[in-house]
Protein backbone atom coordinates (compact mmCIF):
# COMPACT_ATOMS: atom_id res chain seq x y z
CA UNK A 1 0.00 0.00 0.00
CA UNK A 2 1.39 3.23 -0.55
CA UNK A 3 0.87 5.25 2.59
CA UNK A 4 -0.04 9.27 1.60
CA UNK A 5 -0.03 11.79 3.98
CA UNK A 6 -3.50 12.59 2.27
CA UNK A 7 -5.98 10.60 1.26
CA UNK A 8 -7.57 11.72 -2.08
CA UNK A 9 -11.02 10.56 -3.44
CA UNK A 10 -11.66 9.81 -6.61
CA UNK A 11 -14.90 9.94 -8.45
CA UNK A 12 -15.38 6.16 -10.43
CA UNK A 13 -18.68 6.68 -12.79
CA UNK A 14 -19.30 3.49 -15.16
CA UNK A 15 -21.75 3.94 -18.24
CA UNK A 16 -24.94 2.01 -17.00
CA UNK A 17 -25.10 -0.19 -20.46
CA UNK A 18 -25.36 -3.33 -19.55
CA UNK A 19 -23.65 -4.69 -16.92
CA UNK A 20 -20.03 -4.87 -18.56
CA UNK A 21 -18.89 -1.14 -18.08
CA UNK A 22 -19.37 -1.43 -14.31
CA UNK A 23 -17.44 -4.98 -14.14
CA UNK A 24 -14.93 -3.77 -15.55
CA UNK A 25 -14.50 -0.68 -12.80
CA UNK A 26 -14.59 -3.07 -10.03
CA UNK A 27 -10.70 -4.36 -10.05
CA UNK A 28 -9.85 -0.63 -10.56
CA UNK A 29 -11.86 0.45 -7.34
CA UNK A 30 -10.34 -2.40 -5.46
CA UNK A 31 -6.87 -0.52 -6.77
CA UNK A 32 -7.55 2.23 -5.51
CA UNK A 33 -8.26 1.08 -2.35
CA UNK A 34 -5.39 -1.27 -2.14
CA UNK A 35 -3.19 2.25 -2.95
CA UNK A 36 -5.05 4.10 -0.44
CA UNK A 37 -7.71 5.81 -2.43
CA UNK A 38 -11.21 6.75 -1.24
CA UNK A 39 -13.19 5.63 -4.41
CA UNK A 40 -16.94 7.41 -5.01
CA UNK A 41 -18.86 5.54 -6.93
CA UNK A 42 -21.95 6.87 -9.26
CA UNK A 43 -23.68 5.23 -12.35
CA UNK A 44 -27.33 4.37 -12.37
CA UNK A 45 -29.76 1.64 -12.96
CA UNK A 46 -28.59 -1.98 -12.93
CA UNK A 47 -24.83 -0.80 -13.27
CA UNK A 48 -25.10 1.08 -10.02
CA UNK A 49 -27.02 -1.50 -8.19
CA UNK A 50 -24.33 -4.14 -8.85
CA UNK A 51 -21.54 -2.31 -7.26
CA UNK A 52 -23.35 -1.32 -4.56
CA UNK A 53 -23.79 -5.05 -4.08
CA UNK A 54 -20.21 -5.22 -4.54
CA UNK A 55 -18.80 -2.41 -2.26
CA UNK A 56 -21.52 -1.90 0.00
CA UNK A 57 -19.57 0.21 2.33
CA UNK A 58 -18.23 2.85 -0.14
CA UNK A 59 -20.55 6.06 -0.73
CA UNK A 60 -22.55 6.05 -3.94
CA UNK A 61 -24.09 8.33 -5.77
CA UNK A 62 -26.79 7.99 -8.12
CA UNK A 63 -26.46 10.12 -11.95
CA UNK A 64 -28.80 10.70 -14.45
CA UNK A 65 -29.99 7.82 -17.05
CA UNK A 66 -28.88 7.79 -20.87
CA UNK A 67 -32.37 5.95 -21.20
CA UNK A 68 -30.20 3.46 -23.66
CA UNK A 69 -33.23 1.32 -24.97
CA UNK A 70 -32.36 -1.83 -27.70
CA UNK A 71 -34.54 -2.52 -30.37
CA UNK A 72 -36.82 -5.88 -30.44
CA UNK A 73 -35.58 -5.63 -33.89
CA UNK A 74 -31.50 -6.10 -34.35
CA UNK A 75 -32.22 -4.33 -37.95
CA UNK A 76 -33.51 -0.78 -36.31
CA UNK A 77 -30.71 -1.13 -33.45
CA UNK A 78 -28.99 2.03 -34.71
CA UNK A 79 -32.17 3.92 -35.26
CA UNK A 80 -33.64 3.66 -31.77
CA UNK A 81 -30.40 4.69 -30.43
CA UNK A 82 -30.93 8.02 -32.88
CA UNK A 83 -34.15 8.28 -31.58
CA UNK A 84 -33.29 8.18 -28.32
CA UNK A 85 -30.07 10.58 -28.41
CA UNK A 86 -32.12 13.97 -27.42
CA UNK A 87 -32.16 12.08 -24.12
CA UNK A 88 -29.00 11.25 -23.75
CA UNK A 89 -27.65 14.34 -24.58
CA UNK A 90 -29.93 15.85 -22.15
CA UNK A 91 -28.68 13.40 -19.32
CA UNK A 92 -25.17 14.20 -20.42
CA UNK A 93 -25.40 18.14 -20.13
CA UNK A 94 -27.39 17.28 -16.38
CA UNK A 95 -24.93 15.14 -15.57
CA UNK A 96 -21.58 17.58 -16.30
CA UNK A 97 -23.34 20.02 -14.42
CA UNK A 98 -23.74 17.64 -11.37
CA UNK A 99 -20.30 16.67 -11.52
CA UNK A 100 -18.63 20.02 -10.99
CA UNK A 101 -21.58 20.28 -8.07
CA UNK A 102 -19.90 17.47 -6.51
CA UNK A 103 -16.16 18.06 -7.16
CA UNK A 104 -17.03 21.22 -4.25
CA UNK A 105 -19.42 19.22 -2.02
CA UNK A 106 -17.37 16.22 -2.03
CA UNK A 107 -14.19 17.25 -2.33
CA UNK A 108 -12.93 15.47 -5.06
CA UNK A 109 -9.35 14.97 -6.33
CA UNK A 110 -10.11 13.00 -9.46
CA UNK A 111 -12.62 11.03 -12.19
CA UNK A 112 -12.68 8.05 -13.69
CA UNK A 113 -14.66 7.85 -16.38
CA UNK A 114 -15.91 5.13 -17.52
CA UNK A 115 -17.98 6.38 -20.99
CA UNK A 116 -19.96 8.72 -18.99
CA UNK A 117 -19.50 11.37 -21.47
CA UNK A 118 -20.39 14.35 -19.11
CA UNK A 119 -18.20 12.82 -15.70
CA UNK A 120 -15.45 15.31 -16.53
CA UNK A 121 -13.98 18.25 -15.05
CA UNK A 122 -10.94 20.94 -15.93
CA UNK A 123 -11.05 21.79 -12.32
CA UNK A 124 -9.39 17.84 -11.20
CA UNK A 125 -7.40 15.06 -13.49
CA UNK A 126 -10.06 13.41 -15.57
CA UNK A 127 -9.64 9.96 -16.96
CA UNK A 128 -11.69 8.67 -19.74
CA UNK A 129 -12.06 4.22 -19.66
CA UNK A 130 -12.81 3.07 -23.54
CA UNK A 131 -12.04 0.24 -25.90
CA UNK A 132 -14.16 1.62 -28.56
CA UNK A 133 -11.30 4.52 -30.17
CA UNK A 134 -13.62 3.90 -32.98
CA UNK A 135 -17.23 3.55 -32.66
CA UNK A 136 -18.83 1.07 -35.48
CA UNK A 137 -22.42 2.29 -36.67
CA UNK A 138 -22.21 0.80 -40.35
CA UNK A 139 -21.86 3.42 -43.02
CA UNK A 140 -21.72 6.32 -40.18
CA UNK A 141 -18.69 4.82 -38.67
CA UNK A 142 -16.47 7.80 -39.44
CA UNK A 143 -18.60 10.20 -37.79
CA UNK A 144 -19.49 8.60 -34.37
CA UNK A 145 -15.76 7.44 -34.13
CA UNK A 146 -14.46 11.57 -34.71
CA UNK A 147 -17.32 12.58 -32.18
CA UNK A 148 -15.88 9.79 -29.65
CA UNK A 149 -12.49 10.63 -30.02
CA UNK A 150 -13.45 14.92 -29.76
CA UNK A 151 -14.68 13.69 -25.91
CA UNK A 152 -12.13 11.31 -24.90
CA UNK A 153 -9.65 14.23 -25.71
CA UNK A 154 -10.84 16.47 -23.76
CA UNK A 155 -9.80 14.29 -20.38
CA UNK A 156 -5.91 14.22 -19.25
CA UNK A 157 -5.51 10.81 -20.38
CA UNK A 158 -7.68 7.63 -22.12
CA UNK A 159 -7.05 3.78 -20.44
CA UNK A 160 -7.68 1.62 -22.62
CA UNK A 161 -8.14 -2.25 -21.51
CA UNK A 162 -6.19 -4.11 -24.24
CA UNK A 163 -2.66 -4.21 -25.72
CA UNK A 164 -0.92 -2.16 -28.22
CA UNK A 165 0.56 -3.75 -31.27
CA UNK A 166 -1.20 -6.54 -33.32
CA UNK A 167 -1.93 -9.14 -30.43
CA UNK A 168 -4.80 -7.81 -28.91
CA UNK A 169 -8.10 -8.39 -28.33
CA UNK A 170 -9.80 -5.18 -29.62
CA UNK A 171 -8.30 -4.70 -33.16
CA UNK A 172 -9.74 -1.56 -35.11
CA UNK A 173 -11.80 -0.78 -32.24
CA UNK A 174 -9.42 -0.05 -30.06
CA UNK A 175 -6.79 1.11 -31.93
CA UNK A 176 -6.01 4.24 -34.28
CA UNK A 177 -3.82 4.69 -37.51
CA UNK A 178 -2.00 7.72 -36.01
CA UNK A 179 -0.35 7.91 -32.47
CA UNK A 180 -2.56 10.16 -29.55
CA UNK A 181 -0.17 10.77 -26.51
CA UNK A 182 -3.24 10.95 -24.37
CA UNK A 183 -4.36 7.19 -25.08
CA UNK A 184 -3.06 4.48 -22.52
CA UNK A 185 -2.87 1.15 -22.89
CA UNK A 186 -3.35 -0.62 -19.83
CA UNK A 187 -3.97 -4.35 -20.70
CA UNK A 188 -7.16 -6.61 -20.16
CA UNK A 189 -9.32 -5.95 -17.38
CA UNK A 190 -11.21 -8.22 -15.30
CA UNK A 191 -12.63 -8.56 -11.67
CA UNK A 192 -11.98 -12.04 -12.07
CA UNK A 193 -8.76 -14.58 -11.76
CA UNK A 194 -8.19 -18.15 -13.17
CA UNK A 195 -8.12 -20.69 -10.37
CA UNK A 196 -7.23 -24.07 -10.54
CA UNK A 197 -10.83 -25.87 -9.44
CA UNK A 198 -12.61 -29.20 -9.77
CA UNK A 199 -14.56 -29.57 -13.01
CA UNK A 200 -18.62 -28.76 -11.72
CA UNK A 201 -20.38 -27.63 -14.62
CA UNK A 202 -19.99 -28.56 -18.61
CA UNK A 203 -21.51 -25.24 -19.67
CA UNK A 204 -21.95 -22.08 -17.80
CA UNK A 205 -24.24 -19.63 -19.45
CA UNK A 206 -23.88 -16.15 -18.39
CA UNK A 207 -26.45 -12.99 -19.99
CA UNK A 208 -25.95 -9.80 -19.75
CA UNK A 209 -27.08 -6.01 -21.64
CA UNK A 210 -29.93 -4.01 -22.11
CA UNK A 211 -33.60 -4.87 -22.36
CA UNK A 212 -34.96 -6.43 -24.23
CA UNK A 213 -32.61 -8.36 -26.22
CA UNK A 214 -31.24 -9.87 -22.64
CA UNK A 215 -34.70 -11.18 -22.34
CA UNK A 216 -35.00 -12.93 -25.53
CA UNK A 217 -32.00 -14.01 -25.56
CA UNK A 218 -32.89 -15.94 -22.11
CA UNK A 219 -36.29 -17.07 -23.79
CA UNK A 220 -34.57 -18.95 -26.58
CA UNK A 221 -31.89 -20.08 -24.49
CA UNK A 222 -34.00 -21.88 -21.81
CA UNK A 223 -35.70 -23.63 -24.62
CA UNK A 224 -32.55 -24.93 -26.30
CA UNK A 225 -30.66 -25.25 -23.11
CA UNK A 226 -33.24 -28.59 -22.44
CA UNK A 227 -31.51 -30.66 -24.81
CA UNK A 228 -28.19 -29.78 -23.65
CA UNK A 229 -26.23 -32.86 -22.12
CA UNK A 230 -24.72 -31.92 -19.43
CA UNK A 231 -24.53 -30.04 -16.04
CA UNK A 232 -24.91 -26.35 -16.52
CA UNK A 233 -25.32 -22.92 -14.71
CA UNK A 234 -27.64 -20.50 -16.55
CA UNK A 235 -26.80 -16.77 -14.84
CA UNK A 236 -29.95 -14.85 -15.84
CA UNK A 237 -27.86 -11.29 -15.67
CA UNK A 238 -30.84 -10.23 -13.74
CA UNK A 239 -29.38 -7.96 -10.58
CA UNK A 240 -32.22 -7.76 -7.81
CA UNK A 241 -32.40 -7.12 -4.38
CA UNK A 242 -32.19 -11.07 -3.68
CA UNK A 243 -30.41 -13.66 -5.23
CA UNK A 244 -32.72 -16.94 -6.36
CA UNK A 245 -31.33 -20.34 -7.53
CA UNK A 246 -34.05 -22.99 -8.89
CA UNK A 247 -32.32 -26.39 -10.30
CA UNK A 248 -34.57 -27.81 -13.00
CA UNK A 249 -32.59 -31.55 -14.28
CA UNK A 250 -28.90 -30.83 -15.08
CA UNK A 251 -29.28 -26.88 -15.38
CA UNK A 252 -28.90 -24.76 -11.92
CA UNK A 253 -30.40 -20.74 -12.43
CA UNK A 254 -29.08 -17.57 -10.69
CA UNK A 255 -30.78 -14.34 -11.25
CA UNK A 256 -27.38 -12.83 -10.76
CA UNK A 257 -24.03 -13.06 -8.64
CA UNK A 258 -21.40 -11.48 -7.12
CA UNK A 259 -18.15 -11.42 -8.38
CA UNK A 260 -16.73 -14.04 -6.00
CA UNK A 261 -19.29 -16.23 -7.08
CA UNK A 262 -19.13 -15.65 -10.27
CA UNK A 263 -15.22 -16.28 -10.40
CA UNK A 264 -16.06 -19.65 -9.18
CA UNK A 265 -18.44 -20.56 -11.83
CA UNK A 266 -16.10 -19.96 -14.51
CA UNK A 267 -13.48 -21.66 -12.83
CA UNK A 268 -15.79 -24.89 -12.42
CA UNK A 269 -16.83 -24.80 -15.75
CA UNK A 270 -15.48 -26.61 -18.68
CA UNK A 271 -17.29 -23.81 -21.55
CA UNK A 272 -18.65 -20.74 -21.62
CA UNK A 273 -22.45 -19.51 -23.63
CA UNK A 274 -22.05 -15.59 -23.72
CA UNK A 275 -22.90 -12.42 -25.27
CA UNK A 276 -19.27 -11.21 -27.59
CA UNK A 277 -19.58 -7.90 -25.25
CA UNK A 278 -15.82 -6.71 -25.06
CA UNK A 279 -15.80 -7.00 -20.91
CA UNK A 280 -16.66 -10.73 -21.29
CA UNK A 281 -14.12 -11.04 -23.99
CA UNK A 282 -11.70 -10.14 -21.21
CA UNK A 283 -13.04 -12.07 -18.77
CA UNK A 284 -12.63 -15.02 -21.27
CA UNK A 285 -9.30 -14.02 -22.05
CA UNK A 286 -7.62 -13.82 -18.36
CA UNK A 287 -9.31 -17.12 -17.45
CA UNK A 288 -8.20 -19.02 -20.56
CA UNK A 289 -11.97 -20.06 -21.03
CA UNK A 290 -12.94 -21.72 -24.42
CA UNK A 291 -16.88 -19.86 -25.23
CA UNK A 292 -19.37 -19.75 -27.98
CA UNK A 293 -20.40 -16.30 -28.22
CA UNK A 294 -23.88 -15.01 -29.28
CA UNK A 295 -23.07 -10.87 -30.25
CA UNK A 296 -26.40 -8.45 -29.73
CA UNK A 297 -28.45 -7.87 -33.10
CA UNK A 298 -27.51 -4.77 -34.45
CA UNK A 299 -24.84 -3.71 -31.66
CA UNK A 300 -22.02 -3.67 -34.51
CA UNK A 301 -19.12 -3.77 -31.62
CA UNK A 302 -20.08 -6.75 -30.76
CA UNK A 303 -20.86 -8.06 -34.07
CA UNK A 304 -17.33 -7.17 -35.25
CA UNK A 305 -15.61 -8.71 -32.46
CA UNK A 306 -17.37 -11.67 -32.76
CA UNK A 307 -16.40 -11.91 -36.52
CA UNK A 308 -12.66 -11.16 -35.81
CA UNK A 309 -12.29 -13.69 -33.14
CA UNK A 310 -14.05 -16.60 -35.53
CA UNK A 311 -11.88 -15.52 -38.17
CA UNK A 312 -8.33 -15.62 -36.25
CA UNK A 313 -9.28 -19.07 -35.23
CA UNK A 314 -10.11 -18.49 -31.62
CA UNK A 315 -13.70 -18.80 -31.04
CA UNK A 316 -17.09 -19.40 -32.71
CA UNK A 317 -20.34 -17.31 -32.68
CA UNK A 318 -23.96 -17.56 -34.06
CA UNK A 319 -26.83 -14.84 -34.79
CA UNK A 320 -28.91 -14.55 -31.79
CA UNK A 321 -32.32 -16.04 -34.11
CA UNK A 322 -30.10 -18.59 -35.44
CA UNK A 323 -28.48 -20.41 -32.54
CA UNK A 324 -28.94 -24.18 -31.73
CA UNK A 325 -27.64 -26.04 -28.66
CA UNK A 326 -25.86 -28.44 -31.09
CA UNK A 327 -24.00 -25.33 -31.96
CA UNK A 328 -21.78 -25.52 -28.45
CA UNK A 329 -19.85 -28.86 -30.37
CA UNK A 330 -18.11 -26.59 -32.51
CA UNK A 331 -16.26 -25.03 -29.47
CA UNK A 332 -13.34 -27.41 -29.67
CA UNK A 333 -12.73 -26.74 -33.30
CA UNK A 334 -11.40 -23.39 -32.33
CA UNK A 335 -7.95 -22.64 -30.28
CA UNK A 336 -9.52 -20.22 -27.38
CA UNK A 337 -8.44 -16.79 -26.97
CA UNK A 338 -4.13 -15.82 -26.28
CA UNK A 339 -2.67 -15.98 -23.12
CA UNK A 340 -2.43 -12.56 -21.51
CA UNK A 341 -0.41 -11.28 -18.49
CA UNK A 342 -2.91 -9.12 -16.35
CA UNK A 343 -0.83 -7.50 -13.90
CA UNK A 344 -1.56 -4.08 -14.38
CA UNK A 345 0.73 -1.27 -12.64
CA UNK A 346 -2.07 0.94 -11.05
CA UNK A 347 -0.02 3.09 -8.78
CA UNK A 348 1.84 4.21 -11.94
CA UNK A 349 -1.51 4.92 -13.95
CA UNK A 350 -2.83 6.44 -10.45
CA UNK A 351 -0.19 9.08 -10.63
CA UNK A 352 -2.21 11.12 -12.96
CA UNK A 353 -3.73 11.79 -9.40
CA UNK A 354 -0.95 13.15 -7.85
CA UNK A 355 0.17 15.90 -10.36
CA UNK A 356 -0.23 19.34 -9.32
Amino acid sequence: MDLKSEQKTILIAPLNWGLGHATRCVPIIKALLENNYIPIIASDGIALALLKKEFPDLQTLELPSYQIEYAKNGANFKWKLLKNSLKTLRAVRQEKKITENWIEKYAINGIISDNRLGVFSRKVPSVYITHQLNVLTGNTTWFTSKIHQYIMNKYKECWVPDHPGNLNLTGKLGHLDSLNPKIKYIGPVSRLQKKLLPKKYDLLVILSGPEPQRGLLEKHLKKEIVQFKGNVIFIEGNVELEQKIVVKGNVTYYNFMNSTALEQAFNESEMVLCRSGYTTIMDLAILRKKAFLIPTPGQYEQEYLAIKLKQEGLLPYSNQDDFKIENIEQIKDYRGLPRFDNSIEWLKLFQIFEKK
